[in-house]
């Protein structure tokens, strides 16, 4: 990783080589397969999805309120705020409020520029936009807020596009130099729908202390 810049290591355990790279999310941080270029993997289908399904717990109180922690399997509304412990590395620890803001539906003709062709034919890109805060008393500059994931109105799990440099529709930054307790920066995951008639209706954070299929969600 870069510090300070838009260089980063992928999520889910893979360190990608090349400019960009699609992915499902379906690994665990431990595990390191380098892979090269920009390769899909499946995303998972509708029938083996279940332990992926946002719970029905109830929402979380407003961004602002005293929300207490995030528990695994909780739900939120967008705008809402979850906070929970954050780790990121093996010396990086504090705590964070973490909010999506929006899941905003984008054009096929975004993915153009990064020129994957058919890997994304028909596919729709969808934009997991957040919002983090240091609420903790530790220092987190350049940890990578990532492990975000997308989830379909039928069920499944979207396709990430994970990207390793800059894409102006989607930045999604390390966090800054000097990220002390109280300062915000926004970030963005991409998730891509399968078609025109599917929709990426919920995101999931499945980093630490989570796991995927019990993360939380917001809907």
């Amino acid at each position: 990783m870069r510090r300070g810049g838009r260089f980063k290591l992928a999520s889910v355990g893979l360190v990608v080589v090349g400019s960009l790279a699609l992915s499902a999310c379906n690994g665990d941080d431990g595990a390191d397969k380098p892979v090269g270029g920009a390769t899909p993997t499946p995303s998972a289908p509708s029938s083996s999805a279940p332990s992926s399904q946002p719970s029905e717990q109830p929402s979380a109180p407003a961004a602002g309120g005293a929300a207490g922690q995030a528990k695994g399997g909780q739900t939120f509304k967008l705008g809402q705020a979850a906070q929970f412990p954050f780790t990121y590395g093996t010396t990086t620890k504090g705590e964070i409020a973490l909010t999506v803001d929006a899941i905003e539906k984008g054009a096929p003709a975004d993915l153009a520029p990064l020129k994957l062709g058919d890997k994304v034919s028909g596919k729709v890109p969808y934009y997991i936009r957040y919002t983090v805060k240091n609420v903790g008393t530790t220092d987190l500059a350049y940890a990578s807020v990532s492990h975000m994931k997308g989830h379909l109105g039928d069920g499944g799990e979207a396709q990430n596009l994970m990207i390793i440099g800059s894409f102006d529709k989607c930045p999604n930054d390390s966090l800054p130099k000097g990220f002390t307790h109280g300062k915000t920066q926004k970030g963005c995951a991409i998730a891509l729908a399968p078609s025109a008639t599917t929709k990426v209706v919920s995101a999931e954070y499945w980093g630490d202390p989570f796991t995927t299929g019990e993360g939380i969600y917001w809907k």
